[in-house]
């Protein structure tokens, strides 16, 4: 740390507190140069994480969004809060770990799709209608039978009802 009115390198902490809010720390200093004292704060550096949307804009990670998104596709389901809390703490996670702290809206859409076509498939079905804007009736049947398709593959009684 430079000295204000010296810019002598070297200092020593005489107090460290931390500040009213918790968000940083304060330091007071004295120069060992001039001796006069001088006061520093340190904070966390916050890079956000984002994600990049289907326009090419970039966006700040936004948790509470998700969570909405999840809430409002899984209303009136037996879907347990915990359940949808743990998909968002996993797609927090996963634009933690991202290289660049930038993920793809489409990556994080399509890998909650798929949560929640394991979890619900009303709610999956919510989702993807709001998700992948169906422009008409066809791309909505389109959906329900692939969801259809999913069911009769992931399901082992449809599987045991076949062979018969």
């Amino acid at each position: 740390m430079k000295c204000p009115f010296c810019s002598h390198l070297k200092d020593r902490v005489v107090d460290s507190r931390e500040s009213g809010s918790g968000d940083a720390i304060r330091r007071r200093r004295e120069c060992l140069q001039c001796e006069r004292r001088f006061t520093s704060y340190e904070r966390i550096e916050e890079i956000p994480y984002l994600v990049i949307k289907k326009d090419g804009r970039r966006e700040a990670f936004d948790r509470h969004k998700l969570m909405t998104g999840l809430s409002i596709s899984c209303e009136k389901r037996p879907v347990p809060a915990k359940e949808l809390s743990k998909i968002v703490d996993d797609v927090e996670q996963m634009v933690h770990d991202a290289p660049d702290r930038e993920v793809e809206a489409g990556r994080i859409g399509e890998w909650v799709m798929e949560r929640l076509r394991e979890l619900d498939k009303v709610a999956y079905v919510r989702f993807a209608s709001v998700y992948r804007q169906f422009e008409d009736v066809e791309e909505f049947m389109s959906e329900l039978r692939g969801l259809l398709e999913y069911r009769k593959i992931a399901d082992p009684r449809t599987k045991k009802k076949k062979t018969r």
